[in-house]
């Protein structure tokens, strides 16, 4: 059972943002998705001072099974990309809450987000 952190909110397609409101936030992808998608080999990110559309794609996400849209989970400014996981996209993989993160936006607006519980109970992670 993949883990959920109970300190995050959470889109439909997996990407999580921090629940403290906090701006810029934090975006990253749930463990739950990064063991879904195997092995991680490459990330394409959005470009620093590029806008995001919550629920519009982002990204993209590649793995040894297949290739996968990043969708932003707000709406606003791209502000910094983690270079170290365009470096090394496994970090997805270990450490998708902490080191894996992706990259960070200025928040106008956010997208339907879930809570961790719910989050959990629609896909099946444990908190």
């Amino acid at each position: 059972m993949s883990k959920v952190a109970p300190d995050l909110k959470y889109s439909a397609e997996h990407e999580w943002i921090a629940a403290d409101g906090t701006s810029p936030t934090t975006v990253g992808v749930s463990a739950v998705a990064a063991d879904a998608l195997g092995d991680i080999v490459y990330v394409d990110l959005p470009e620093v001072g590029s806008a995001v559309t919550a629920g519009e794609p982002c990204g993209e996400i590649e793995s040894t099974k297949s290739v996968s849209d990043l969708y932003a989970p707000v709406t606003g400014k791209v502000t910094e990309v983690n270079t170290a996981v365009v470096d090394d996209p496994a970090l997805v993989n270990s450490d998708p809450y902490g080191a894996g993160w992706l990259f960070k936006v200025t928040v106008e607006s956010e997208g339907p987000l879930l809570t961790a519980a719910e989050y959990a109970a629609a896909n099946g992670g444990g908190l």
